[in-house]
């Protein structure tokens, strides 16, 4: 962290075939048992109760190890002292380094005791022993471990995707002195920001449907056993489903039951309020002292904003001269961990970029911290740059040298450096927002969040009258983009709530070569979302206290889409969509300002909704340009 203001010029190229690759997972399992030793353990916290802790020690007992560890919700199966998964470190290469590696059931799952709490809120003032959270319960273990594991050498890293990832954030805090290395990778830090399950106050129903009906579940006590399956709904296509479900509420009652009770707490706490405030862990990440290295991937669906935002906070608050670093590379929810990182969907990065982060980013980082082995020649910010497809060497992120321009919205669909000079005060694009008839987030059908949608095509929504599209003339020059799009909306709606759906897309040549040069493929004219999100319209001004609209009255909405690095090519355009439905990524909203998961199905009513586009009242969007070096 602070390395000074310069964007670097470096660019990494024919680095990536050097890299190995990863163990097929028999042949890793095989050597897992060959040269590791599990064994199985109680660890006491300070207030008693005893979390499940396996520990795997190298068999090569001629010198000391680091430990490397990962806390869980989702189980450190398989139980048994003779049983070993498939998988250790987070890569084949750093298992093979050699470390002591910990996997660990946190409090109230699986094989540990006590009472399991989402998102358990971190107490910043602790009376006694009695008060626990995920800090204490993570600096209870490490000392526990360097007390009771032999052949250690006395230094600890913790690392952990999505959930998991929250638990090395936590782990961080008032950490051991003993944690030298923490990498929270797609890290949950805020169910009520834009992590997961709200985004600007609206509701993110395929995902939390399909998480909750599967991973959340009572329990009588510690247990190794699996819940019952969800029974999967008996419709196929997703958006088919959601829809005949009608209601949130019939949605509960019919399939939810009493399988997940915080499922119930996700719908009644439908505002930023106390009971999700406490359970923001950014507010908590100061004075960090163990080095970190935050993981995040550009198309992740579920944690970007948990990345990004765990990355700036412990930047912004921790003291100068320790170590922090962030890496974005193009990938899903975890795709750093194991998958090459070549494609997703009909998109291609035209590198190996999973491996190259494996090898090249990953290892180095645990290895000097933890063994002092290797150099380490990490920037500040080690991040790729879609579009051009090509890893960057960043000194700070986002780049504060990026230049604020805006694009407006004009007449004919038009997308412009200025609002039109000729416009009315009163000149608007209007469409009418069917909730019985929402307008799909994929092209394709889906029961859970399909991740590919981050990337997917647009034509199918280009082409509905309740979708608005802004287009800039074809690029002459690349156009690079670097941090947040901001959005400005001035709208007005019959109805007294609506969402505002923002969509930035990359619109490919009519003629495209595939990576074989032909053109004889879908990319022709492809519309590649490289970034989009909602609002809420009632938490326009605050996700604590929602607002309605009047019918009729121009209001001004604003809201941000998470940080983006992204270069349209010359010969692509910039496009732009507006919509007030993306279903069923987000519920349907009765566009009538009410508690939306008590509405039944005589609440859901069309709205005309209205996006003005005069001088006086611009709307349109503005990104962060760089110049290319």
């Amino acid at each position: 962290m602070r390395r000074g203001w310069a964007l670097s010029a470096a660019l990494i190229v024919g680095v990536l075939a050097a890299v190995p690759t990863p163990l097929l997972v028999g042949q890793e399992l095989s050597w897992i048992r060959e040269h590791y030793t599990k064994h199985e353990y109680v660890v006491p916290m300070r207030d008693g109760v005893r979390l499940f802790t396996a520990v795997y020690t190298p068999k090569d007992r001629s010198k000391t190890y680091p430990i490397l560890m990962r806390r869980t919700p989702y189980s450190v199966a398989p139980y048994g002292a003779d049983r070993y998964p498939d998988a250790l470190a987070p890569s084949p290469e750093l298992t093979k380094d050699g470390y002591i590696v910990v996997f660990q059931d946190v409090r109230g799952r699986w094989m540990s005791e006590g009472e399991f709490v989402h998102l358990r809120p971190h107490k910043a003032q602790k009376a006694g022993p009695r008060d626990v959270d995920e800090s204490t319960d993570t600096y209870d273990t490490i000392e526990w471990l360097l007390r009771n594991v032999s052949g250690h050498n006395g230094r600890v890293g913790q690392w952990g995707v999505s959930y998991p990832g929250f638990y090395t954030a936590a782990g961080m805090i008032d950490a051991h002195p003993a944690l030298k290395a923490s990498s929270p990778q797609a890290p949950v830090s805020d169910w009520f920001g834009t992590d997961d399950f709200r985004h600007n106050g609206a509701f993110m129903l395929a995902h939390a449907f399909g998480f909750f009906a599967q991973a959340d579940w009572p329990r009588a006590g510690p247990t190794a056993e699996s819940p019952l399956p969800f029974a999967r709904p008996p419709v196929a296509d997703g958006y088919e489903f959601y829809l005949r479900a009608g209601t949130l509420r019939t949605l509960t009652a019919t399939f939810m039951k009493d399988r997940s009770v915080f499922w119930n707490d996700l719908l009644a706490h439908d505002t930023r309020d106390a009971f999700w405030q406490a359970r923001n862990i950014r507010q908590h990440l100061k004075n960090i002292r163990p080095a970190v290295m935050t993981v995040g991937g550009w198309y992740d669906a579920e944690n970007l904003f948990g990345a990004l935002e765990v990355y700036k906070h412990v930047e912004s608050h921790s003291p100068r001269g320790s170590y922090n670093t962030l890496v974005m590379g193009p990938w899903v929810h975890g795709g750093w961990s194991r998958s090459d990182g070549r494609s997703l969907a009909d998109v291609h990065f035209a590198a190996n970029t999973g491996a190259f982060y494996r090898e090249r980013i990953e290892r180095p980082f645990f290895n000097f911290f933890l063994k002092d082995e290797g150099g380490l020649d990490l920037p500040e910010a080690y991040v790729f740059e879609t579009g051009a497809n090509q890893w960057r060497r960043m000194e700070a992120w986002p780049p504060p040298q990026a230049q604020a321009r805006p694009l407006y919205f004009g007449p004919g669909g038009t997308l412009a450096t200025a609002p039109a000079a000729n416009a009315g005060d009163n000149a608007f694009d209007e469409y009418v927002s069917d909730p019985a008839r929402p307008v799909p987030y994929i092209p394709g059908t889906s029961f859970g969040m399909a991740q590919r949608y981050m990337v997917d095509d647009q034509r199918f929504a280009s082409r509905r009258t309740d979708v608005l599209v802004y287009r800039t003339d074809i690029l002459e020059d690349d156009l690079t983009v670097a941090g947040p799009v901001e959005v400005s909306l001035h709208v007005s709606t019959t109805g007294t709530d609506a969402d505002w759906v923002v969509k930035l897309i990359d619109v490919y040549p009519d003629q495209y070569p595939d990576e074989n040069g032909s053109t004889e493929n879908a990319l022709g004219a492809y519309q590649q979302m490289v970034r989009g999100d909602v609002i809420r319209g009632k938490f326009r001004k605050s996700l604590e206290t929602p607002e309605p609209f009047t019918p009729g009255e121009p209001t001004l909405v604003k809201f941000r889409l998470e940080d983006l690095f992204h270069t349209f090519r010359r010969g692509h355009r910039v496009m732009v969509h507006v919509q007030s439905s993306w279903f069923p990524l987000i519920d349907r909203n009765p566009q009538k300002f009410m508690k939306i998961h008590e509405a039944d199905a005589a609440d859901f009513q069309k709205a005309t909704h209205r996006v003005y586009r005069s001088a006086s009242r611009p709307s349109g969007i503005t990104l962060g340009v760089v110049s290319r070096q």
